[in-house]
């Protein structure tokens, strides 16, 4: 029997929430190699936008190249949107609104995404990888991190890599 006299204590804490539904709309993605998601949260712990790596609007995810080696015009580097750009455009709301607000992403920004970041007043980023960080034989990536902490440290911009509690994360998307 439940004690219904207080209140659970096994909840998801802010950060567990906003991450599991950035990795929830990366599931979107159809990038066969990387899927990122991205949720902006308010001041007030309500979510702004969400957004995840793909396709621009009218362009056919079955035409559209997602090689990552190659002629640059046949990979999908110089196509893809990504997480933080679209949730970022996806905002319906004004740009004061924006100012000072959270992005939740999967994978640390690269440096396109942190100019984003930077010019819509997103003063935090909290990620589940810096997979880039120091990764050898990938120059390209990892200069795109370095840039993107040059920014995010002269702006102000706050980033910090955050561990979920797994264990208490769990979707189960059955009928009741």
């Amino acid at each position: 029997m439940k004690n219904l006299n207080k209140a659970r204590e096994d909840y998801l804490s802010w950060d567990e929430y906003f991450m599991a539904i950035a990795r929830l709309s990366s599931m979107r993605s159809k990038d066969p190699s990387t899927q990122v998601g991205a949720c902006i949260v308010g001041l007030d712990n309500r979510i702004l936008s969400i957004g995840y790596n793909g396709a621009p609007n009218g362009f056919s995810d079955r035409s559209f190249p997602w090689e990552r080696t190659g002629d640059m015009l046949n990979t999908k580097y110089a196509y893809v949107c990504h997480a933080e750009m679209n949730a970022i455009l996806n905002y319906r709301g004004t740009r004061k609104e924006l100012e000072n607000s959270k992005i939740y992403v999967d994978l640390f920004p690269c440096n396109e995404c942190a100019k984003l970041i930077v010019q819509a007043g997103i003063k935090e980023v909290l990620f589940l990888s810096d997979k880039f960080k120091d990764k050898e034989g990938n120059l390209l990536e990892t200069d795109a991190v370095k840039a993107s902490k040059r920014m995010f440290d002269e702006c102000g911009v706050a980033y910090h890599e955050i561990n979920l509690n797994t264990d208490k994360i769990e979707i189960n998307l059955e009928k009741r």
